[in-house]
């Protein structure tokens, strides 16, 4: 009860939905094809429009699998396991056009009226007689009808003898010939007819195919071999064909038969009304008999063949070449037949168009040929052609070509060989897929309109390329081009495609160049995102968005890393880091204003002398921290030996003295410090071990006093053998490095290397002098010198 009470909430619930309008000319398409479902899946959205259920192992359809879809339009359900069908489970699907139940195993429906299908595929069934209902003849919207039988009986298709259906797609069964009525499509009333006869199965029945108001018909799975008698089924049954004035295309699809029964086809077809005959997929047994093939009285204008293969090892080539050639129809197509050779006409040929592509032909084909003077088109693509200088020659007599396709085969040009005169009538040459090179461009057609180079060895299109002023079209992709070509020569170049080669920096002045340019693809190259892309990128800019084909997702940077994968469009740099001369004159400028600055603030503040007494004064103090102070207190007895020239001494006593001497410094002179009756050097010693720091007042004075010289000398030696650093220099007036005598090489090399206090004439400087002098002299000492 419980279970009811479920279902009928949930098929409330979907009843509602229904009510939810798609909007007009919306799909909505679930496919649930190759899913192995053995049922119709029952989670289907009520907004479904499309459903492709195909290639699954579903064998029944119920109404209540499709009731709820009242927006069905196209139903797919080939190749699945259905048995039998109901017509009637569509009722509530009012908006069914299109039915596939293709591929079943379907052998019995029972029919309801569906008025709106225009598509119902019911081929490849297991049908005994064709499935028609007398409720088909109220299908008049029906434009494709796909039906299944093993036999075939003439009243099975009144009921839609008065429809007017495009196509009847018609599949027989294996029992098909039994018992069958020879004109039971006669009352098909179909524009195109599709039979399909059973596959490997000899045709052994005389059907006459001759529909009276079918234009188009195509046979599939024919066997045509001559019984004893030399009499054939199937070739009767083509000559049916003579009978009909409507049917204008026959196409014969995957035929066994023999060389002989081959040419009798064409023989029969061609003394018909068909205008256009194609036969692909043969094969062929025998040796064709040589015989005359009758011309006259022909309505076909194209003929395809496609795909022949022969079981034959020699065959009497030249014949079967001969009935070919000679065949007085414009438009004639070889393909995939392994064909090596064409002869000429034996007369002047109506052809206009050939194409013998995916053959086995080399450059020999048509050599001399004068009796092709009418042709405009000729495909030779893929096959063995291998020097284009032949192609030249070949098509020297071709008086009316237009179109010339030799692309996909091994052709390259030697530039030693002079012969290069192509027909003038050539506008369109494809020549893509081979290894040509450069030298191609001295050898093209003068009145070439399109040209087709893609996929070749191309490294670049030389500027002054002569002859292609009437160019128009231009593909060049897939090639190793390392730059965009000019069109000083390329005048009227208008198409121009280029992807896939090896630009990294093409030239803005491609788009100046190339002024009647309407399309360029350039994509898929290996861009290198530096300066130099920078005007191409600002010049696609310029040009409207529809001329650069592919913009912008092809068009991505390669190099650098940084910038690997961004879009053309994306890519950003400074005009100032791209233009040289402008950053060297900015940084100069800019480096120019910034000493000047620099040297009017030093100049006014005085600022060098006053960073300079900083870092003397902070220099000091370090070393003075880093010492231990029982080192520099065991044998001290002075905090500094004045060491002066007799005509600085009014200096040194009135400013040095009392600015030292008032914090309790004590400093040691020559004149009231040294021993009597000790020598002066031995003095001059003593005093220097004595004190702490050495200090020399320098001046143009000093330099000229002897004893102050060996003061320096003495006080240097100390400072290497105690390993500290003892000596203060103060330059009390500037010193001439010439004016240094050359003996006092120790005083030069202590300038040259060591930081000196320059005593400041402003009067405003002496405190900071005075501070930093006395920093670097204050210590304490362990005894007290005794005053003499």
């Amino acid at each position: 009860m419980n279970s009811t009470v479920f279902h009928l909430v949930i098929i409330f619930i979907l009843i509602l939905e229904i009510k939810v309008q798609l909007p007009e000319g919306s799909e909505f398409l679930v496919d649930r094809s190759k899913r192995g479902l053995t049922h119709v899946p029952k989670d289907l959205s009520l907004k479904t429009t499309i459903l492709d259920i195909s290639q699954n192992d579903i064998s029944e359809l119920q109404a209540s699998d499709i009731l709820l879809l009242s927006k069905l339009r196209v139903l797919r359900m080939s190749h699945n396991r259905i048995q039998y069908l109901d017509m009637s489970v569509f009722k509530s699907n009012q908006e069914l056009e299109y039915l596939d139940l293709s591929h079943n195993k379907l052998e019995k429906i029972s029919c309801h009226l569906t008025v709106n299908l225009k598509h119902l595929d019911l081929s490849f069934n297991a049908f005994d007689a064709l499935p028609i209902c007398k409720e088909f003849g109220n299908m008049s919207q029906l434009e494709f009808l796909g039906l299944s039988a093993t036999q075939l009986q003439k009243s099975s298709v009144l009921p839609i003898a008065h429809l007017h259906i495009s196509k009847v797609l018609l599949v027989l069964g294996d029992l098909y010939g039994e018992k069958e009525d020879p004109e039971s499509l006669q009352d098909l009333n179909t524009k195109s007819l599709h039979i399909v006869f059973p596959a490997g199965k000899e045709v052994h029945f005389v059907l006459d195919v001759s529909v009276s108001t079918a234009v188009s018909l195509e046979l599939s799975n024919i066997k045509c071999v001559l019984d004893d008698n030399g009499y054939s089924y199937f070739l009767s049954m083509l000559s049916k064909l003579q009978n009909n004035s409507r049917i204008t295309n026959l196409t014969l699809n995957n035929i066994e038969t023999t060389w002989h029964s081959f040419i009798a086809m064409f023989q029969l077809v061609w003394h018909t009304s068909i205008e256009y005959f194609s036969i692909s997929n043969v094969k062929l047994h025998g040796r064709p008999q040589i015989r005359d093939f009758d011309y006259s009285n022909t309505s076909m204008k194209a003929l395809t063949i496609h795909q022949v293969v022969s079981d034959a090892f020699s065959l009497p080539q030249s014949y079967i070449y001969k009935i070919f050639s000679n065949m007085n129809i414009q438009n004639f197509t070889v393909s995939g037949t392994h064909m090596v050779h064409m002869v000429c006409p034996s007369q002047m040929s109506p052809f206009l168009h050939l194409d013998f592509s995916n053959n086995l032909l080399t450059d020999m084909v048509f050599n001399n040929c004068g009796t092709l003077a009418r042709l405009e088109t000729l495909s030779l693509q893929m096959n063995q052609l291998k020097k284009l200088t032949n192609i030249v020659h070949m098509t020297k007599e071709m008086k009316s070509l237009q179109q010339l396709d030799i692309s996909q085969n091994s052709l390259s040009y030697d530039e030693n060989e002079e012969y290069c005169s192509w027909t003038i009538s050539l506008l369109s040459l494809n020549m893509s897929s081979n290894i040509l090179t450069d030298t191609v461009f001295r050898c093209l057609p003068p009145r070439l309109k399109v040209l087709d180079l893609h996929n070749n060895r191309i490294t670049s299109i030389p500027e002054n390329v002569l002859g292609l002023e009437a160019l128009q079209e231009l593909n060049v992709a897939a090639n190793s081009l390392a730059h965009l070509p000019e069109c000083d020569s390329l005048s009227s170049l208008s198409v121009l495609v280029t992807d896939y080669n090896s630009i990294s920096n093409p030239s803005a002045h491609f788009f100046q160049s190339c002024q009647k340019i309407r399309s360029i693809s350039a994509g898929n190259n290996p861009f290198q995102c530096t300066c130099e892309l920078r005007e191409f990128i600002q010049s696609i800019g310029q040009v409207s968005s529809e001329v650069v084909e592919g913009w912008p997702d092809s068009y991505k940077c390669d190099y650098p890393d940084s910038h690997k994968g961004t879009l053309l469009k994306d890519f950003h740099v400074s005009p100032l880091s791209c233009n040289t001369a402008l950053l060297i004159v900015t940084i100069g400028v800019t480096g120019l204003v910034l000493a000047v600055t620099v040297t009017v603030l030093c100049v006014y503040f005085d600022l060098p002398w006053y960073l300079r007494m900083m870092c003397q004064w902070t220099q000091t103090r370090h070393r003075a921290r880093n010492t231990p102070l029982h080192e520099l207190q065991r044998t001290l007895q002075f905090h500094a030996f004045i060491s002066y020239s007799g005509h600085d001494s009014a200096w040194v006593k009135n400013e040095l003295l009392p600015n030292l001497e008032k914090e309790d410094i004590r400093i040691c002179l020559h004149e009231r410090n040294f021993v009597p009756g000790k020598s002066i050097v031995e003095n001059i010693i003593n005093c220097i071990e004595k004190s702490y720091k050495s200090i020399f007042v320098l001046s143009p004075n000093f330099v000229q006093s002897e004893w102050c010289h060996y003061e320096l000398y003495f006080a240097h030696h100390n400072l290497f053998h105690e390993g500290s650093d003892n000596l203060i220099l103060i330059l009390l007036e500037s010193i001439p490095m010439y004016s240094i005598p050359s003996s006092y090489h120790k005083l030069k090399t202590l300038m040259a290397q060591r930081t000196y206090l320059e005593w400041p004439k402003e009067k405003s400087k002496h405190g900071l002098f005075w501070a930093n002098l006395r920093a670097s002299i204050r210590v304490k000492l362990m005894y007290q010198v005794k005053e003499i």
